[in-house]
């Protein structure tokens, strides 16, 4: 593969946090970059070398965008396969449209990791009503209801208990089709990140045990506190993961781990991941740069943990009385602040993130709730 260089222009459709970290990762390299958002206050457009404020499917944006860029990449999941796949006649295009295709449909997810030998939720399939009925539905209750494209941050799902709550639950969300999920009692949730390069290099970030709160990460924390051999199992399987897919880029598989230890795989993300923005200053190379690295096809960077991270999401809910209090996370010299620039505040939005660095994972977790239930009151 051919390798680009710093000062070439890249691409990245989405203008979210995940799109200006990226920016700012290629920026440092050297690199520009253009951002197709159709927001017009995006974080990554904000900060982007050119801003193309316009709809993911708009064909002039697309041919602006290809004709301009050496190499793009996305930013979310929920980018149009279609707008990917007319991008690549004009550039390189990594993460590629079929892999996206697979990863925002939860219906092609799941059935690509059952064929491919992965293990996962038991789950079924409602297309309409009446499936409600005609599946042994039974078996999969309780659980969780599930749109199949388009959810994220626990938009999209209902928790149900019995047949009557499915039905409440399924016409609210608007008759569309659905995966429902199996219950599984859980002993934590736990991630992995994983960067495979053009050349089928990969490498693997430290493993992330994450707690959420109304379906939003809350606390991620690295290393997880699980046995050297099931964090290792998890590893092995993210690499599978990738390798099954012939994927180029970075990629989040995200586990549930059972009572028993057994691995399920709860689902796949074809992008940097929340749970990973730990790597931003707890590894020799974030997940970010990692990014950079695979589109550009440049080796890959080293990903050892040089210290244990905790990180702490912070969502619009903190600024309901104004703009939060910042000296209660600057005054600790070891907790990193990062805001993401957004413009308006709202219940459940990702604002920002801190990072709290230490020795100790034990020691990082208690300084990061800490200052979490500070900033609360």
């Amino acid at each position: 593969m051919m390798r680009i260089m710093p000062g070439a222009m890249l691409g990245v459709v989405g203008g979210g946090q995940l799109g200006r970290m990226f920016a700012q990762a290629a920026q440092q390299m050297g690199y520009l970059v253009t951002v197709l958002d159709p927001a017009v206050d995006s974080p990554a457009g904000r900060i982007a070398n050119d801003f193309i404020c316009e709809d993911y499917a708009d064909q002039a944006a697309l041919e602006k965008l290809g004709s301009q860029c050496a190499a793009i990449t996305t930013e979310f999941e929920n980018i149009p396969a279609d707008s990917l796949r007319k991008l690549a006649h004009s550039c390189r295009v990594s993460p590629d449209a079929d892999s996206i295709a697979i990863a925002q449909n939860r219906i092609l997810e799941k059935q690509f990791l059952v064929n491919s030998g992965f293990a996962v939720v038991s789950f079924a399939i409602i297309e309409q009503h009446e499936d409600i009925f005609t599946q042994d539905i039974a078996h999969f209750l309780p659980g969780i209801v599930k749109v199949s494209q388009f959810g994220y941050d626990g938009k999209g799902q209902k928790s149900v208990a019995d047949q009557a709550q499915l039905i409440a639950a399924y016409a609210q969300l608007g008759h569309p089709v659905c995966v429902l999920e199996k219950f599984m009692p859980l002993k934590c949730e736990i991630s992995v990140v994983v960067a495979r390069g053009g050349d089928g290099d990969i490498s693997i970030f430290p493993v992330s045990e994450n707690q959420h709160v109304n379906g939003i990460l809350d606390i991620s924390i690295v290393p997880a506190r699980i046995p050297q051999q099931l964090a290792q199992q998890a590893q092995t399987i993210a690499c599978q993961v990738v390798e099954r897919l012939n994927y180029q880029g970075v990629l989040c598989v995200e586990f549930f781990v059972l009572k028993d230890n057994e691995l399920l795989i709860n689902e796949i993300a074809p992008r940097p991941h929340n749970s990973g923005h730990f790597s931003i200053n707890a590894c020799i190379t974030s997940q970010f740069e990692q990014q950079v690295r695979t589109l550009c096809g440049l080796p890959l960077g080293e990903t050892a943990q040089h210290s244990a991270a905790v990180m702490v999401n912070l969502l619009g809910d903190l600024w309901q009385h104004g703009e939060p209090n910042w000296n209660l996370v600057l005054r600790h010299p070891a907790a990193k602040l990062h805001l993401y620039g957004k413009a308006e505040a709202r219940p459940g939005r990702k604002m920002g993130h801190f990072t709290v660095l230490n020795a100790s994972v034990d020691v990082a977790l208690q300084q990061a709730i800490h200052i979490k239930k500070q900033l609360e009151h």
